[in-house]
């Protein structure tokens, strides 16, 4: 079984990788999507997004981490991959599921899953453009308007030579808004033969077991469930008997990963961003944690850094000596 962390655009980046790798139990990483459109980005453009990149794509706790290509542009892409397998990423993964409008309207993401045999000429261009050992995979939707294409769609991307393809459960019309169709994942890995990833709504681990049970798919991808529950993948692998058990963090035990990541933030982050992402994390986190609600409302008004320092040195209690010397 492998578990894979979700690319979310605006949410899961590099430093929230950073602190849900800490935690454990995930086997890798994608970044979030790096935009290409008609030029080789430079390498500074890749690294800002993945800046693991510079630590042999790994996250601190060691988590390889592939980068995500978007685009609609077949050579203009294969381009951009073969530039980009220089620096040594642990793939290359590319993008036919992002619904946001200003992509779709570009004619990127979900909206190339009108076109399979588009879909089919970017694998390929990609797959011939980088070495033979790199992995390269692709995540999709199961439409676009509808799933009506789901299968052409994850056809085109095996047979042109992709070494893996994630499954998210919605189409572009269904947004983000449950339920997640997993039956529809089986009926793609039925009619592929490359490993399928299954991706939407795995909340709990009573998710997960669902999920494996209806797709026929033993990795699974988390997103927005291990933002909300950090220690949900070592949940996942101990109820499939796959580790001995390890006690689900507590609120003392996450916060020394809340305060690293808020460190992170504060020294990779532009400044009028830091609060903010602090306060999403924490509004995911009251899903799960009392705490992170007290937290969330103490804090959601902030704006400014040291205040927001000021107040976690003071009301994380399980913090080290260090870290409260640190600021």
């Amino acid at each position: 079984m492998a578990l894979l962390l979700a690319p979310m655009e605006g949410l899961l980046d590099f430093t929230l990788r950073d602190a849900l790798t800490r935690v454990g139990g995930l086997d890798r990483c994608v970044s979030e999507f790096i935009r290409v459109t008609d030029a080789v980005l430079p390498e500074r453009a890749y690294v800002r997004v993945i800046p693991e990149l510079r630590q042999g794509s790994r996250t601190s706790a060691g988590v390889p981490v592939r980068a995500q290509l978007l685009g609609s542009d077949p050579i203009c892409l294969a381009d951009n991959a073969a530039f980009l397998a220089t620096l040594g990423p642990a793939g290359i993964d590319l993008n036919f599921g992002c619904p946001a409008k200003v992509v779709n309207r570009h004619g990127g993401g979900a909206a190339l899953l009108q076109e399979p045999e588009l879909v089919h000429r970017i694998v390929r261009e990609v797959r011939r453009a980088v070495p033979t050992d790199m992995p390269v995979s692709a995540k999709m939707r199961l439409g676009f308007h509808d799933d009506a294409q789901a299968e052409d769609c994850a056809r085109a991307i095996a047979e042109a030579g992709a070494d893996e393809l994630v499954v998210h459960a919605r189409t572009k019309a269904d947004g983000y808004r449950p339920p997640a169709y997993w039956e529809r994942i089986a009926d793609v890995k039925a009619c592929v033969g490359i490993p399928v990833v299954a991706n939407g709504e795995i909340w709990t681990v009573a998710d997960a077991r669902r999920c494996i049970e209806v797709s026929g798919c033993t990795d699974l991808m988390l997103g927005r469930g291990i933002v909300a529950d950090p220690g949900l993948a070592l949940a996942i692998l101990a109820d499939q008997g796959l580790t001995p058990g390890s006690a689900a963090p507590t609120w003392d035990t996450l916060q020394p990963v809340l305060w690293q990541f808020w460190t992170l933030v504060q020294t990779r982050i532009e400044p009028r961003a830091r609060t903010g992402r602090m306060k999403q994390w924490l509004n995911y986190l009251r899903r799960r944690y009392p705490q992170a609600d007290i937290a969330y409302q103490a804090l959601r008004t902030v704006t400014d850094s040291r205040q927001m320092t000021d107040w976690m040195q003071t009301h994380l209690t399980a913090l080290h000596p260090q870290d409260r010397l640190a600021a």
